[in-house]
């Protein structure tokens, strides 16, 4: 018997991510390998016709879910008994990817978003579930925290946030947690104007909020101090040689999607 799911607006981003990855994993020369999303989503009541046609936002969560999960992976065995704080998480299952390579794992959404993911995706430690924004301090009080070191994943959410709301998510990260590494996802100011998520235009999903680089970004959260930049064009690379090519050109790498790592001032 399938589950129906009733979403819109931002929370329906994460049954279309959801797909993207179940499809790449089903192809005979898949470049991810996520078989619970494929279980998932033959689980699932939902239309998926919209999604299916988006070829854009498919190789958008393709691209990033390489990039991520290698910059990820690559962190965790360099940091051990890291907390990882997966923020606007929807139904993201790399924290079953990763497994044993952290020491606890928290999921955090809104409430709405995670009483469906509780639905497909009943998690106990070392993976725990919040169900609260990431603009309520709050959600912190749930956190098993003793001074560890703390990497923070921010995907697939900054483009429908505004500026006030990026400066409040960062400043709780920074005065909670000593030691702290974010791992954000940022849209071109370009891509933000002029292009529309054909999967989810039906919802009032928009995307609102771009930045151009780490030093613009920077500049708007002055408690951290940008490490590295990764364009997604490196995941594309992956799926498309082509991008081996096109993927030099300025342009295409300024409008691509980055992962921007930034780390809380003051490391000693």
């Amino acid at each position: 018997m399938k589950e129906k799911v009733n979403v819109t607006g931002v929370p329906e981003t994460m049954v279309q991510t959801l797909y993207a990855r179940a499809k790449e994993t089903r192809k005979k020369n898949a470049k991810i390998n996520d078989e619970i999303a494929e279980e998932l989503v033959k689980n699932l009541d939902y239309d998926f016709s919209k999604a299916d046609k988006d070829k854009a936002m498919n190789y958008g969560v393709i691209a990033r879910t390489i990039v991520l999960d290698r910059m990820v992976e690559q962190y965790l065995e360099k940091n051990t008994n890291t907390i990882v704080i997966n923020i606007a998480c929807g139904l993201d299952t790399r924290c079953y990817r990763m497994k044993g390579k952290y020491l606890h794992w928290y999921n955090i959404d809104l409430p709405e978003t995670m009483k469906i993911r509780r639905q497909f995706l009943p998690e106990t430690g070392p993976i725990y579930q919040i169900a609260k924004s990431a603009m309520d301090d709050s959600y912190v009080d749930d956190i098993d925290y003793h001074c560890e070191n703390v990497l923070v994943i921010i995907e697939g959410l900054t483009m429908y946030l505004c500026e006030k709301d990026i400066r409040k998510m960062f400043f709780i990260i920074e005065k909670s947690f000593q030691e702290v590494t974010v791992m954000v996802e940022t849209m071109s100011p370009f891509v933000v104007n002029h292009v529309k998520e054909k999967s989810i235009e039906g919802s009032n999903a928009k995307f609102t909020w771009g930045v151009k680089n780490g030093t613009e970004l920077q500049r708007i959260v002055p408690g951290f101090s940008v490490q590295q930049e990764v364009s997604l064009v490196e995941g594309m690379k992956k799926l498309m040689p082509i991008y081996h090519v096109i993927g030099k050109i300025q342009i295409v790498r300024n409008i691509s999607n980055k992962i921007i790592v930034l780390e809380k001032r003051g490391r000693y």
